[in-house]
Parts: C-alpha cells; structure tokens; sequence
C-alpha cells in the first residue's frame, strides 16, 4: 500500500484564494496587527510570513514591533490600544515571548473577537462549550486538509497524540464537534502504539521527533502529522514519514503538509473576526 499524500500547500493555496474573494467583498478591508517583541530570528520569520501573506490576501497589514526589553504593563497597554482600536479587526501576539513576560495573562487581555489566534481562554471556552467563535489555526488547518480529502469523520475513531492547548486540546473537540470518537494520548498513555493502532484517523501532535512509526498505524488510517523538526537531515515530523507511507491510507508529508494550513486559517480567522465585528456595529445600530 501507497498512501495518499496529502498537499497541505494546495489545499492551503485554495483557502487563501477564498479569503482573498471575500476580502474584495468587504466595505473595509480587515486589518490584522501582528505584535513582535524582539528579534528571535525564528518568530521574525514567521511574523513575516504571515504579513506577506496577508497583504497578499487584501488585508491591512497593522504591525508592530516592540522590544525585547519592554515590560508587562506596556505590552498589556499595546494591547489595550489595539482592542479599543476599530482598524484592527485581529490581533495575533507572537509566541514564544521573552522570559520576563507572562504569556498567560497578555493573551487573556486580547478581546476575544480579535483573537485570531483562537488562544484566549474566551475562545477556549467557546469551542468547549460548542459556541461560535475563532478556533486555533493549527487544529482548524487539520480540519480543513479532512474534508479536502473527503476523509470519514462522523463515526470514526480518531486518536490525538499531544494534549496541548495550542493543538492537541482543540484537536480533539473539533472532532468531536464533528462527531468522532476521540482518543487523547499523551507522555503517560500506557503502550502508545497499540492505542493508536485503533484509529482511523491518527494526529500526531506531542512534539517528539519520529514518534509515530509503521507499528502505530493501522492499514489504510489516515495520519496527519503536526510537528515539525529541524535534524541532521533537514525538517522531519513527529510521524516516521518513510515508514508509515507504507502503511497508511493517507498521510501529510513534513514539510508541505499541516504547516502551510495554519497561516492559511489565520487568514480565514481575520476575515471571521471582521464580519464579526460588522454584524457587531449593525446590531449596535438596529438597537439605539
């Protein structure tokens, strides 16, 4: 067996395609401001990244970039100031910030209807409890590359390894949402491999490299694999790529799979959040 690959970067492509025509579509083009602090040159890709896709998208690129040094009191008032600012439609705080900084509370401060990143525990308790809201690019990406792929959710077994909040939490009530049967794994699952021989769809998301080999994976699953490494030998994920092909039914390939989703989402996210905003005004102005 040969698995199907699956092409985050197509599939990404179309995402970004759609929300580029709903942006044209708007009165006002949303804007998303993207907050740096420092100069940690991984986040510095990445932000930049985002921006360009953004701008690419129609999207009013709002950055700012702070420095390294700058206290908790200051970054919580930039982002009062962004909350209060009707411009900015979304706002992404880049992780990881500097040590001095508790991360926790500056995401809490974000108004949850620009939180595009889906983080805040607002969000959270919004995808929790089933209600409307902006869900983590990462876990909505996977989501997204499912149903491109006509991949069976309702009734299915699906098995999450990790149990972050950045994606493994969310993972799993997504699915659910969508009518899985959900197994979370973690550091403390006894036998691993045989719990994730159950699935049928396996998402791999706990951050070890090669965790995930042909011994994990029942013929004809699908396996999406999340995490994204730098080795020897270029970018690997947590799946053993090489082995698992063999096996699965389908499979992401690192890179080019889940990673091109996730600014692909926050893209989406943004657009969400600004429609949210404009029902917002309108209702605000049917009332007074």
């Amino acid at each position: 067996m040969t698995a199907t690959v699956i092409d985050g970067k197509a599939v990404a492509a179309s995402v970004r395609e759609s929300v580029a025509r709903e942006v044209a579509e708007l009165p006002v083009a949303p804007g998303l401001a993207t907050v740096l602090v420092g100069d940690d040159p991984a986040s510095s890709v990445y932000v930049r990244n985002k921006r360009r896709q953004c701008v690419a998208a129609g999207i009013r690129d709002l950055h700012r970039h702070l420095p390294a040094d700058i206290g908790q009191h200051a970054l919580a008032t930039v982002i009062d100031e962004l909350n209060a600012d009707p411009t900015v439609t979304g706002i992404l705080l880049q992780l990881p910030l500097p040590a001095h900084l508790d991360s926790a509370a500056l995401i809490a401060r974000i108004d949850p209807d620009k939180d595009v990143d889906g983080l805040t525990p607002i969000s959270a308790g919004r995808l929790a409890q089933g209600h409307p809201g902006l869900r983590p690019c990462t876990p909505a990406g996977v989501m997204e590359l499912l149903d491109a792929y006509r991949v069976p959710l309702e009734g299915s077994h699906a098995v999450v390894v990790g149990r972050s909040t950045l994606v493994g939490k969310p993972q799993a009530q997504l699915l659910l949402q969508r009518n899985a049967t959900v197994t979370i794994c973690h550091s403390r699952t006894r036998d691993l491999p045989a719990v994730c021989r159950e699935a049928d769809i396996l998402i791999a998301a706990a951050g070890v490299p090669g965790l995930i080999g042909s011994a994990a994976v029942w013929p004809g699953a699908t396996v999406i694999d999340v995490g994204i490494h730098r080795g020897a030998d270029g970018l690997c994920g947590d799946v053993d790529y090489e082995q698992v092909r063999g096996v699965a039914g389908a499979i992401t390939p690192v890179p080019g799979g889940v990673g091109p989703m996730t600014i692909a989402m926050l893209l989406r996210n943004t657009v969400h959040a600004a429609r949210l905003r404009m029902r917002a005004v309108e209702a605000s102005g049917a009332a007074s």
